[in-house]
């Protein structure tokens, strides 16, 4: 909760900013029945967005990365449905939590708790916010990805967080944690192609050709990721990725 509201502000605090800072996000009033609780014109822009602020937050994190492996290799077992989704996704969440764990400690002292003590103000904790984060962004993000985005704007320097916009450096974040999530991935499906194509050669000189192959192979695939302790090594190296 406290990651949510404080990169929340980070996220609004450029364009709001710009804005009246007087206005609220809802307003109050008394009415004949109680109170009426409106929307100002000049908010509902920022309340729209609401909805996808959960997706914002999360691609400024780790669990793109970890997310798109996990899902790749569940491909890779041949299972499509186990484990589930929400299993999937819980565990992308608290390897996410871990990894941003320093940067989200940095946040709550510098910037939430400070917001909250009313010793500093929205914008300025948005700030403070975003160099933790931006720092963090910046070390995962490729030099080639990040010139893609600034390469018009000579006053960028990228070995200076400060300098580097977040409108920039979010979407060239991004393209580098696809990619190395894919080379990852690669990885780490690359011995279970290895198995479905043993099993499907031997079943084909067998004779076997209306047995599907992964009715075999998938066994042979699990026995190898628990006689590995596949679970322990993919995660000790997403962390280790970071």
């Amino acid at each position: 909760m406290r990651m949510f509201l404080v990169l929340t502000a980070l996220i609004l605090s450029a364009p709001a900013a710009g804005a009246d800072s007087s206005v609220p996000l809802l307003s109050v009033t008394p009415g004949a029945g109680g109170q009426v609780i409106g929307v100002p014109g000049a908010s509902l822009p920022w309340l729209l967005l609401f909805p996808f602020l959960p997706a914002l937050l999360l691609a400024f994190t780790a669990f793109t990365r970890i997310a798109v492996v996990l899902f790749l290799l569940r491909q890779g077992l041949g299972s499509h449905t186990t484990p589930p989704n929400l299993v999937l996704t819980g565990l992308a969440v608290l390897l996410t939590i871990f990894v941003m764990s320093p940067a989200l400690k940095t946040i709550d002292s510098e910037a939430y708790q400070p917001y909250l003590a009313g010793t500093m103000n929205l914008n300025d904790a948005a700030e403070k916010a975003a160099t933790p984060l931006k720092s963090f962004m910046l070390r995962q993000t490729r030099a080639d990805d990040l010139g893609l985005f600034t390469a018009d704007d000579k006053r960028i320097d990228p070995k200076a967080v400060e300098s580097v916009p977040l409108a920039a450096l979010a979407p060239a974040f991004l393209t580098s944690e696809l990619k190395t999530a894919f080379q990852i991935g690669f990885m780490v499906v690359l011995p279970f192609l290895v198995i479905d194509l043993v099993v499907a050669a031997v079943l084909t000189a067998l004779g076997m050709i209306m047995l599907p192959p992964q009715l075999v192979s998938l066994p042979l695939k699990l026995l190898l990721f628990v006689t590995v302790d596949g679970w322990h090594l993919l995660v000790g190296s997403l962390i280790g990725s970071f």
